[in-house]
């Protein structure tokens, strides 16, 4: 493991955005970011992407003769946050209840050699 970025609190659905990780799961680096360029679930691809440059910009940081190229998705995984529950009005009176899920997003590179 050569770096880890973390986004918490993410206003998305665990489950789809586990989609989308499931997709860069060791990949390269660039080949990850180029498959979440071109992967058609706009709001998932935006937040991890800016997860992944976060790590590549983690691992540059600790080390600066670090090849880039050779960095990798070691693992990715996504947790569930807390639920908002939120009211919408029902019939006769009544109030349905519904919960907004929330992410949290890790992720970790590693160095191929």
């Amino acid at each position: 493991m050569v770096s880890t970025a973390t986004s918490r609190f993410i206003r998305m659905s665990p489950q789809k955005a586990r989609l989308v990780v499931d997709l860069i799961r060791g990949k390269n680096v660039n080949e990850a970011l180029m498959t979440l360029k071109f992967t058609n679930k706009p709001k998932s691809t935006h937040q991890i992407e800016k997860v992944v440059r976060s790590a590549v910009a983690n691992a540059t940081q600790k080390n600066e003769n670090l090849d880039v190229d050779k960095l990798f998705v070691e693992t990715c995984f996504i947790n569930e946050g807390p639920r908002l529950k939120r009211i919408r009005p029902a019939p006769m009176g009544r109030a349905y209840r519904y919960q907004r899920r929330t992410s949290h997003i890790t992720i970790q590179l590693g160095e191929r050699q």
